[in-house]
């Protein structure tokens, strides 16, 4: 047995870091500067502008939509929202300890069974299809979450835009005018992030020329896992966990000398803070007062100055996210299911693009195992 010279010449990127897999027109990071844009539009003026239907019609096609075709997507998300009632059975079916984000990755993939066009692979079926997903998955979140908290689940509102339906049927309260419009930021600020994980992942299962439903699959799958979607969840935690502001210092001291992880700090392209950052803590700042949460923005700001002076790291989208969503009602057990219904719109718009230039995206792996090992009997192992 010989172990096999490796290559010193081959250069790894583990993780891909650095690594640019492709051109896209998609989004923008500008990492030094802390600055993101959707097709050219930078995230500052279409939180302020825009809605998420028009920031889902901008990534998917884009351009930002005509009133006309502004309406045309409004009224497809509308008439889509409403899931086959097999599926409701499945949802029904699952163990009581499955999670928000589980339901939901076996719910799209049991979905793809009811799509007429399933095997039509044009651009133009997958744009159809891909807003079907976009529809259906608040849908699937709010019955998900109110089946498996004894909860009657509640029917789409034909009438709320599609931030305010998905509050609604999440929740059971009919949003007033702030708190959809405030929902509605929080879907456009995380709908798209350029080559993210589970977009990445979209793109590797599209790549192989694979249905879009699978692309969406896989990138809820990923999604799932802790490094990439759930840190407001943990980060919401850590603030409940320490409770009052005077508390938040040393609770914070404890876990940094135990080597510990703050949850809500630091990026991998961002250098400055967050630009989506920025805007949660407005939103939180906003809704905490609104709400009599202010001793969880307080604890908020103690964590990120001594971040800062301890580690020089900024908070990332899921820090203040964690308090402005805890303050405008939404179920902790969904923040990362909320995720998944606003990066959906990305998801959709990665696989379009992968497909329309496709390369199977098939990365080399630089072996430094053994070779010619002699193969034993199973007698004489």
């Amino acid at each position: 047995m010989t172990e096999q010279p490796y290559d010193e010449s081959i250069k790894t990127h583990p993780g891909l870091k650095g690594v640019y897999l492709d051109d896209t027109k998609i989004s923008y990071i500008d990492g030094e500067n802390g600055r993101l844009y959707y097709r050219g539009y930078s995230i500052e003026h279409l939180v302020e502008n825009s809605t998420f239907e028009e920031v889902i019609y901008l990534l998917i096609y884009g351009h930002l939509p005509s009133r006309y075709e502004l309406f045309t997507l409004r009224n497809t998300l509308v008439h889509e929202r409403e899931i086959p009632d097999r599926i409701l059975m499945v949802l029904k079916s699952f163990p009581r300890e499955t999670t928000r984000i589980e339901l939901l990755r076996t719910a799209i993939s049991a979905l793809s069974l009811f799509d007429v066009e399933d095997y039509d692979y044009s651009k133009e079926a997958n744009i159809r299809k891909g807003i079907r997903i976009i529809a259906k998955i608040p849908t699937i979140l709010s019955y998900s979450h109110r089946i498996k908290s004894n909860l009657p689940i509640i029917e789409p509102h034909d009438n709320l835009s599609h931030a305010g339906n998905f509050y609604y049927m999440m929740t059971g309260n009919e949003p007033d005018e702030a708190i959809e419009r405030a929902f509605d930021k929080a879907l456009i600020l995380q709908s798209e992030h350029s080559s993210n994980a589970s977009s990445f992942a979209a793109r590797v299962t599209v790549s192989t020329l694979s249905d879009i439903y699978s692309a969406i699959v896989s990138a809820i799958g990923t999604l799932r896992g802790p490094l990439h979607g759930g840190a407001n969840e943990r980060a919401i935690m850590m603030l409940k966990e320490i409770g009052e502001p005077e508390r938040a210092e040393e609770y914070i001291r404890e876990k940094l000398d135990r080597k510990e992880r703050i949850m809500g700090f630091g990026h991998r392209v961002y250098k400055v803070m967050d630009p989506r950052a920025k805007i949660y803590k407005e939103l939180s700042e906003e809704w905490c007062e609104r709400e009599g949460n202010q001793h969880l923005l307080e604890i908020s700001r103690i964590i990120e100055d001594m971040m800062m002076r301890e580690k020089g790291l900024y908070p990332n989208v899921d820090f203040y996210s964690a308090s402005f969503l805890y303050s405008v009602g939404v179920p902790i057990l969904l923040y990362t299911p909320l995720f998944a219904a606003s990066r959906a719109a990305g998801w959709v718009a990665h696989t379009i693009e992968q497909l329309e230039n496709n390369k199977l995206i098939r990365p080399l792996m630089r072996y430094r195992g053994d070779i010619d090992r002699k193969y034993l009997p199973l007698d004489n192992r």
